[in-house]
């Protein structure tokens, strides 16, 4: 279902990049842009996950670099039955983290100074499980081609702002132009989003199960989602296209990119979480005992309730 849904909105995002293309040029703008999106779909399979790492200035760290943040990592790991993913510290004070990566056997965590900074080790063990669970539910694929793409077609708009107008071949001069560079973004962001929010809800109850404490995870949203509109986030701010890959939007709302979010509401999040640990019997007090002192439940036992967003079941 995810490869299908991946292959459907990889799709779209092309035919958004041919269709500018025709607005710049015609037919030979849009041919044009079907062979630059077609190499950039094979390019971004296999190195998308490497630019985004690159944007937001992410250093690997090993065992014996950075031992506590490594250890935790293999550890969840393991609980989710997946593959050690590699793991990257981003020099960032915004409280905030993402994944990355075409497949579980490659892929990336990456979290901010900031996050480990302000977090205790439940709280930072509910994030980085909720990172695993994009991994394992092979979201951090479409996210990061859909990210790559995104920014692609936002460059293209702008191009065709300066060329597309007094292009002879564009076949509807400058307004067109100028529709299209407000249009064109717009729709990129509306992708991002419909592929953002519902997954946000369905990582953080898988997140929950890994790491065994609910009530952390809600914990860790509400701290950093109080702090990260007040502390700006450069590389994200620098890089809009990136945002809808983090836990938490990392733009201040300063700019129009964050008119529309790619997140679901912190406060809805929360009450889920809450709600989950209710029904599953979490305790109340998550930084006052081990994330792993609960009884975790088998995938295969993940209650039917709580994977709901306000737009309806998680896909």
């Amino acid at each position: 279902m995810n490869m299908m849904r991946t292959g459907i909105l990889i799709a779209g995002m092309t035919a958004l990049f041919i269709g500018v293309g025709f607005m710049i040029g015609g037919q030979t703008g849009m041919l044009i842009a079907l062979v630059i999106s077609v190499g950039m779909n094979v390019f971004a399979y296999w190195n998308s996950d490497k630019m985004v790492l690159r944007m937001h200035g992410a250093t690997e760290v090993t065992a014996s670099s950075h031992p506590g943040y490594y250890n935790q990592v293999a550890q969840l790991a393991r609980q989710a039955e997946l593959p050690m993913p590699k793991i990257y510290l981003m020099d960032n004070p915004q409280p905030n983290a993402f994944a990355t990566g075409r497949n579980p056997e490659n892929a990336a965590v990456a979290c901010t100074t900031g996050l480990m900074q302000m977090l205790n080790k439940d709280e930072l063990g509910g994030v980085i499980a909720h990172e695993l669970a994009h991994i394992k539910n092979r979201d951090t694929l479409i996210m990061t081609i859909t990210a790559t793409l995104a920014g692609a077609v936002s460059m293209l708009a702008n191009f065709g702002m300066f060329f597309g107008g007094r292009d002879r071949n564009n076949p509807f001069g400058l307004v067109g132009t100028l529709a299209m560079v407000i249009l064109a973004p717009m729709a990129a962001m509306v992708v991002q989003m419909a592929i953002s929010r519902t997954r946000e809800y369905s990582a953080d109850k898988l997140g929950a199960m890994i790491c065994g404490n609910p009530l952390a995870l809600a914990s860790a949203l509400r701290k950093i989602s109080g702090m990260a509109d007040r502390v700006e986030n450069h590389s994200a701010e620098a890089n809009p296209a990136t945002a809808h890959m983090f836990i938490i939007n990392p733009l201040s709302g300063a700019r129009m990119d964050n008119l529309f979010s790619t997140h679901p509401n912190p406060s809805n999040r929360i009450e889920a979480l809450q709600q989950f640990a209710s029904e599953w019997g979490a305790p109340a007090a998550p930084q006052t005992r081990s994330a792993h002192s609960i009884n975790r439940p088998s995938y295969a036992e993940e209650p039917r309730r709580g994977d709901e967003g306000p737009w309806g079941s998680a896909p």
